[in-house]
């Protein structure tokens, strides 16, 4: 639509921003209509109309099969248009129109903002399937009505009260229609049933919306009155109320065809076993959270008896063995720390990598510092618990066996997700450090070294990724690992 209307109208933004405004409320005068509703607006040189909107409805047939978004029509051929656009009124005249063999009843209603009259409305009514009223069929005609005389007023839609129809009722979940002093005149069944799922046992149909939505909340003082007011549809509002064995969410909006408040629609929907499905899952994500809450002081548990045992033995191998443990243990912990604080079962894992290359550095025999380029992004936890012990054990053998005491240096662990250098879904890191480089005939493949079988088996058996570590370009040694992620970053 911002397209179209910037491309053929002379509309400003904040014209195109209350049109905007009522295509996100018109699926409500669609639906309550029977009818499809297309809009219209006049170009820039006033010789033609541009269709910047379609909407179908979801209680009736549709008028038009074809979609008619971006259409121009020249001035003259459609008559109500330039009537209700020229002089500011609802237009009905007119015989119905046949489109493939099907009559359709027009109808034109202008857009005013302001004031003005930016475009018109064309609702387009199929009467292949016109039958005699029900009580339902008329109280939605007749607050059809009632809302096409406010958007001709202007003073519908309301402004600051955007609505995502997608999360708020809709016309056939449940109507009721108000009078003025919030009595009920009409219930839809839909509307009776998610009442009497709250608890009521009458009828609503002649009583106090206000008063008996109230008296079946829960709460009780000044909420009640604020909640009898607000469901006496005084005012747009959106609320829920729980009560007996049911939620309602409700949806409050005031009718003003001709200035005067003379009632309200109040469309409501029986949201119970969706609150309930939304409270299993907050209950499980917490569950969720807490488990990992709790293996991470599980895990610190292990790293404190492993180092308090590494404590008391004598050998300084296995000192160093046990300390090698205890980093291993503690990688694996960091992972998850940062799931018991999440909602699901990813990580940004740039934090996690800074937080390796804190822990491992504190061995570093000499003055090594370490830095981290690029980002890793977000990551499963399949994959960021075992890449963060393949990191830590990368770091750990760089700083152990490529610096000697007193040495000065540096490592780089560079992470490149997707784009021109790695493949979409694969992430490319790099573990750099310029120390003394990799004895002749070494191979990282072969080697018994404990700490690349652990390497190799994550990164190749658990991950599905390559390894490989080879001498620098200039000096010092280069890991270079490939492995498989989601796409998203």
């Amino acid at each position: 639509m911002n397209d179209l209307v910037r491309q053929h109208t002379a509309l400003d933004d904040s014209d195109l921003e209350w049109l905007h405004l009522l295509v996100s409320e018109w699926q409500l005068l669609s639906d309550l209509s029977f009818a499809d509703l297309v809009l219209w607006v006049p170009t820039r040189d006033g010789t033609r109309y541009v269709s910047v909107a379609q909407m179908r409805p979801n209680t009736g047939p549709t008028s038009y099969q074809d979609d008619m978004v971006g259409h121009l029509v020249p001035r003259g051929r459609r008559p109500l248009l330039d009537a209700a656009l020229d002089e500011g009124r609802i237009v009905r005249e007119g015989d119905p129109e046949w489109r493939e063999e099907v009559p359709v009843r027009v109808e034109s209603i202008p857009v005013r903002r302001e004031g003005r009259v930016l475009g018109v409305i064309a609702r387009n009514t199929n009467l292949l399937t016109v039958r005699t009223p029900s009580r339902l069929e008329l109280t939605y005609l007749q607050s059809a009505s009632d809302l096409a005389q406010m958007i001709a007023a202007g003073s519908f839609p309301f402004p600051g009260q955007q609505v995502d129809m997608d999360a708020s009722p809709r016309v056939g979940d449940g109507l009721l229609r108000l009078d003025a002093d919030g009595i009920v005149q009409y219930a839809s069944p839909n509307a009776l049933s998610a009442y009497h799922r709250l608890g009521l046992a009458a009828d609503l149909v002649g009583h106090h919306l206000g008063t008996a939505t109230a008296e079946l909340a829960p709460s009780r003082g000044p909420v009640d009155e604020a909640l009898a007011k607000v469901a006496s549809g005084w005012a747009p509002r959106e609320f829920e109320i729980e009560g007996g064995d049911g939620v309602i969410q409700l949806r409050a909006i005031p009718l003003k065809p001709k200035g005067p408040r003379i009632g309200s629609l109040v469309l409501l929907r029986d949201v119970t076993e969706l609150r309930r499905r939304e409270r299993e899952l907050i209950t499980k994500d917490a569950t969720i959270r807490e488990i990992h809450h709790r293996v991470k002081n599980n895990l610190q548990t292990v790293a404190a008896l492993l180092r308090l045992q590494a404590r008391r033995i004598d050998s300084a191998t296995g000192r160093e063995a046990l300390e090698e443990a205890v980093r291993r243990v503690g990688s694996i912990a960091i992972v998850h720390e940062t799931l018991s604080q999440n909602l699901d079962e990813r990580v940004e894992f740039d934090e996690i990598a800074d937080r390796v290359l804190a822990m491992v550095a504190e061995i570093s025999p000499g003055k090594v510092t370490g830095r981290r380029t690029g980002r890793f992004g977000i990551l499963d936890a399949e994959v960021a618990t075992p890449l963060s012990m393949v990191l830590t054990e990368i770091l750990q053998n760089a700083l152990e066996h490529g610096f000697q005491e007193g040495d000065t240096g540096t490592v780089e662990v560079s992470a490149v997700r997707g784009g021109n250098t790695s493949k979409d879904g694969r992430l490319l890191i790099t573990v750099q450090d310029d120390g003394v480089g990799l004895p002749e005939g070494f191979d990282p493949h072969r080697s018994g070294n404990l700490g690349l079988q652990i390497v190799r088996t994550l990164v190749e058996g658990e991950m599905g990724g390559t390894f490989d570590m080879v001498r620098a370009p200039e000096r010092g040694t280069q890991v270079v690992l490939d492995i498989p992620v989601r796409g998203d970053k």
